[in-house]
């Protein structure tokens, strides 16, 4: 471009290098992405945040609203544990009833014997005492039904825009995910 200096065009090549590493690498829709749940949350809700997934929850306050009640694009922020050391992050692609959601996210069950793939609206059933969240078991695909493990959650940032296109089926499986939930190792033989 005549008249633009060059240190403007590194600036410019900067910019869409990041804008570039917010999308889901090498995915031609949300459900093509393979990799880490970070940038998949990311680009699925909108939210920028960055950094392990534990520290989403601290580094959204000031920046985003944040609550303990699920809505669909908001991102569930899984507390970091012997088992997710890094935490994990989800986002909201359904809701279901008071205590079961649907999410979509990647980097959870294999699928072909390896991680990082995503998908989409996996159940999610809050096991805590107080109905808030704070517990939650997640549908896994290596045992065909809700895995064994509960899990704390920190609660859900709440994005400003719409969330990516794809982060729900047309036609979710709302009984299959109450199946899930309230009738231990249905899925399971």
């Amino acid at each position: 471009m005549r008249g633009v200096s060059p240190r403007f065009g590194v600036l410019a090549a900067t910019l869409i290098a990041a804008m570039s590493a917010a999308l889901p690498a090498a995915a031609s829709n949300l459900l093509d992405y393979v990799g880490q749940c970070v940038p998949f949350a990311r680009a699925a809700s909108g939210i920028y945040i960055y950094g392990d997934a534990w520290t989403w929850w601290d580094q959204a306050q000031g920046r985003y609203a944040r609550g303990h009640d699920p809505r669909v694009g908001s991102v569930i922020v899984f507390a970091k544990t012997g088992r997710l050391p890094l935490g994990h992050v989800a986002v909201v692609s359904r809701i279901v009833e008071r205590r079961v959601l649907m999410l979509t996210h990647a980097n959870w069950s294999r699928q072909n014997g390896e991680r990082g793939h995503a998908e989409q609206d996996v159940t999610l059933y809050d096991v805590s005492p107080d109905n808030d969240w704070s517990e939650v078991k997640v549908w896994f695909r290596d045992n065909d039904g809700l895995g064994g493990s509960v899990y704390p959650v920190k609660g859900f940032i709440y994005a400003t825009g719409r969330p990516a296109p794809g982060l729900s089926s047309r036609d979710p499986d709302y009984v299959g995910a109450l199946i899930d939930a309230y009738v231990p190792d249905a899925g399971r033989r």
